[in-house]
C-alpha cells in the first residue's frame, strides 16, 4: 500500500495483518553510576532476554489504536504514552507516511515487573508496522528510533545476550550459551522505575557511587553457560544489581520472595531490573519446575513462571 492510501477496512479480507513476538528480559547484572547532568545514570547493564514473550499484531486500519489483551491488560495504557503506539508514530514519521495501524498487544510480560514489557512492545509494534508498511527500514535506524523509545528498546529489538552502556541503550553483543533456566516470582503491583531510581539516589547520598563496570566473572560465565559459575560470579557481586537495595526499601516483602525461592534452591536470586519481579537461576529444567512450585504455594508472590534463557530478540511470527 502507498503513502496517503485509503487502508482496507479493517476486518475484511483485504486488511492485512503481520505478528511480531518479542521476548522479556532479565538484567543479569545491572551496574548503575551515579546521576548525569540529565538526571538518567550511566549503566553497564548484561541484558538476557528470556521465553516469555509478548505478541504484537500490526493490522491495517483507518487511525492508530492500541488494544491489549492478557494479564494484567487493564494496567497497560492504550492511549499515544504506549511505547507500540509511540512506535508506530515514529516510524511512520521517518517515512512521510501516516501511522494509521491497529496494535493488539497480547500480553504475557507481566506489567510493570522490572522485565520490560513495555519495551518489548514498542521493538515489537516497530517491527510489525515495519513489515506490515513495506518500509523496508535498515537495523541501524530501527536501532535508532528504539533509542528515541526507551533504554531498553533497542536491546528488546535483538534479543539474545548484550551489554548495555550509556542509559542502557549503546549495546555491544555478548556471547551466552544455554539453555540457562530462570524463574521469574511475580508481585502483587508495579515498581515506578524512575521511583526506584530516585530511591537509589536518596540510599547513595553522602557516599561516592563508582562508575558502572561489567564484572568480568559474569561475562565468563555467560559465555561459558554454566549456571554454578553465573551463581558464583553474582553472589560475589552481592546479587549483582545495584538497584536492588532501593527495590526492597519501597517493597520490603521483595525480601521474603528471594528467600522463599534460595530456600527452594535457587543457585542466585535477584530482584529484576527495577523490580518487583525476582529472579531466580536454578541448575536445570527440573529443579526451576521446583523452585516454581515451592515459590507459588510460599504466600510471597502472585504467580511463578519458568522461563529459558538466552532467546531470541522480536520476530515476525505471522
Amino acid at each position: 500500500m502507498t503513502p496517503g492510501s485509503t487502508a482496507p477496512a479493517e476486518g475484511s479480507p483485504a486488511a492485512r495483518s503481520v505478528t511480531v513476538r518479542v521476548p522479556a528480559k532479565v538484567n543479569v547484572q545491572l551496574a548503575v553510576g551515579p546521576p548525569r547532568p540529565d538526571g538518567f545514570h550511566d549503566l553497564a547493564n548484561v541484558f538476557l532476554a528470556v521465553g516469555l514473550y509478548d505478541h504484537v499484531t500490526a493490522t491495517e486500519a483507518d487511525d492508530l489504536r492500541v488494544t491489549v489483551s492478557g494479564p494484567d491488560a487493564a494496567a497497560v495504557p492504550t492511549d499515544t504514552s504506549n511505547l507500540a503506539a509511540r512506535a508506530a508514530r515514529l516510524l511512520a514519521a521517518r517515512h512521510g507516511r501516516k501511522p494509521d495501524v491497529h496494535l493488539h498487544l497480547a500480553k504475557d510480560i507481566p506489567v510493570a515487573g522490572g522485565m520490560a514489557g513495555g519495551s518489548a512492545d514498542g521493538a515489537g509494534a516497530l517491527l510489525a508496522c515495519d513489515a506490515l508498511w513495506g518500509t523496508a527500514t535498515g537495523t541501524d535506524e530501527l536501532l535508532r528510533i528504539c533509542a528515541e523509545l526507551g533504554s531498553d528498546v533497542p536491546f528488546s529489538l535483538v534479543g539474545g545476550a548484550a551489554l548495555g552502556r550509556g542509559r542502557g541503550e549503546r549495546l555491544t553483543p555478548l556471547a551466552a550459551k544455554g539453555p540457562l533456566y530462570w524463574v521469574f516470582a511475580v508481585a502483587d503491583g508495579g515498581l515506578s522505575t524512575p521511583e526506584v531510581y530516585g530511591e537509589f539516589d536518596r540510599l547513595a547520598a553522602g557516599r561516592s557511587v563508582p562508575e558502572p563496570d561489567p564484572s568480568p566473572a559474569v561475562l565468563d560465565a555467560l559465555g561459558s553457560g554454566d549456571p554454578a559459575d553465573l551463581a558464583a560470579a553474582l553472589t560475589a557481586l552481592g546479587g549483582g544489581n545495584d538497584l536492588q537495595p532501593a527495590a526492597l526499601s519501597l517493597r520490603p516483602s521483595l525480601a521474603d520472595t528471594l528467600a522463599a525461592g534460595t530456600a527452594a534452591g535457587a543457585l542466585a536470586a535477584l530482584v529484576s531490573g527495577s523490580g518487583p519481579t525476582c529472579a531466580f537461576l536454578a541448575a536445570d529444567e527440573g529443579a526451576a519446575t521446583e523452585i516454581a512450585a515451592a515459590l507459588e504455594t510460599s504466600g510471597t508472590c502472585r504467580g511463578a513462571r519458568v522461563a529459558e534463557a538466552p532467546a531470541p530478540g522480536a520476530t515476525v511470527v505471522g
